[in-house]
């Protein structure tokens, strides 16, 4: 039997977990045939980085990458009293898996420069782990909706390029996957 979660009083069914990152599970839902992502908020302590209100960052989040011209899933639905988001379903390889299966190519990179441009022009850095990415129809969608003000070290250039190719820190982290 499927897991039923309910966003402002509409039902999904629950098909699998997509990935669990720093603030929530994010899991593939349906609805009358349709594919969502349903995006539950969790609590779980990070090492690394530290939230306020969660629920809030993502809304907010969301409003300032729309307004940078990041290509993001639309957000559909946010039920703030039980911290969960529904987004626009965006189906098609993860850079991730194209980067580990040596299947990349440059016009992604260069897809991905341009969006590092508008964030940096936006004043902000996006999440560049390649997990956060999907290309579909040949176009990349950043898929998470975290972003900070922008800080040169966290920058595409500096650091999330090393891990949009098979570099000894990219091989590092997968194999530290399996």
């Amino acid at each position: 039997m499927s897991e039923k979660i309910n966003v402002n009083q509409t039902e999904y069914t629950v098909i699998k977990l997509l990935g669990h990152g720093k603030g929530g599970y994010s899991y593939l839902a349906e609805k009358d045939g349709k594919q969502y992502v349903l995006k539950q908020i969790h609590h779980e302590p990070c090492d690394y980085y530290s939230f306020d209100n969660k629920i809030e960052a993502e809304r907010n989040d969301y409003q300032r990458l729309l307004a940078a011209g990041i290509r993001i899933p639309e957000m559909l639905d946010i039920d703030i009293a039980n911290e969960r988001i529904v987004k626009e379903y965006i189906d098609g390889p993860v850079i991730y898996e194209l980067v580990r299966d040596g299947a990349m190519k440059d016009s992604y990179i260069s897809q991905m420069q341009e969006m590092a441009k508008k964030a940096q022009l936006a004043g902000l850095n996006i999440d560049y782990f390649p997990t956060n990415f999907i290309v579909q129809n040949g176009l990349l969608y950043y898929i998470d909706y975290e972003c900070n003000n922008y800080m040169e070290e966290w920058s595409f250039e500096n650091w999330g390029r090393k891990y949009w190719s098979r570099t000894p820190e990219f091989l590092d982290y997968v194999k530290n996957q399996t």
